[in-house]
């Protein structure tokens, strides 16, 4: 199994702050909007983008964390027992637009279970779907709205994301 690091920190830096910069342009109300991550690498960069985000309009942005451990439709076949991490929304998400923050997109399906897991807290104006990396082979129709890197996998390759705090990369796992 060959390993190639797809992006270095510095790469992810500057995703993130390109990204962020294009996002604020595109909120309707700042008073209005907030950022939440998927557990676990979503989280790490949903501080972040509400960090950039806080800089360039002078005003604090809400944060949420969302575990979807139990809107899962594949948790009965994994054969392992779920990790359940946390989530946290601490506001009424009602008539907000709310970034939903993943490292990777995939088939789809992580996408539409944090759908369903967040729609459970009430029904926001609009969803925006911000990823680190896109492989492709998706299974559903859900594409994101701001993407930072797009590469092209089998089903057997591995895309492993690790947001630290002192180093970031993103490397992809040869499957063949």
């Amino acid at each position: 199994m060959a390993e190639k690091e797809l992006l270095s920190s510095q790469n992810i830096e500057q995703i993130i702050t390109e990204l962020s910069g294009k996002i604020f342009e595109d909120i309707p109300d700042i008073d209005h909007f907030a950022v939440v991550g998927i557990q676990s690498s979503g989280v790490g960069l949903a501080e972040r983008i509400k960090a950039r985000i806080e800089t360039l309009s002078g005003k604090s942005v809400k944060l949420g964390t969302l575990d979807i451990t139990f809107y899962r439709d594949d948790l009965a076949t994994r054969g392992i027992l779920p990790v359940i991490k946390e989530t946290k929304i601490n506001f009424n998400i009602s008539k907000m637009t709310i970034l939903l923050v993943d490292d990777v997109i995939f088939t789809g399906r992580t996408t539409k279970a944090a759908l369903e897991t967040l729609m459970s807290f009430g029904r926001p104006s609009a969803i925006k779907l911000f990823c680190l990396v896109d492989r492709g082979n998706r299974e559903l129709p859900i594409q994101p709205d701001y993407c930072g890197f797009t590469v092209k996998t089998t089903f057997d390759d591995k895309v492993n994301v690790d947001i630290g705090k002192d180093k970031d990369s993103v490397l992809m796992i040869d499957g063949r």
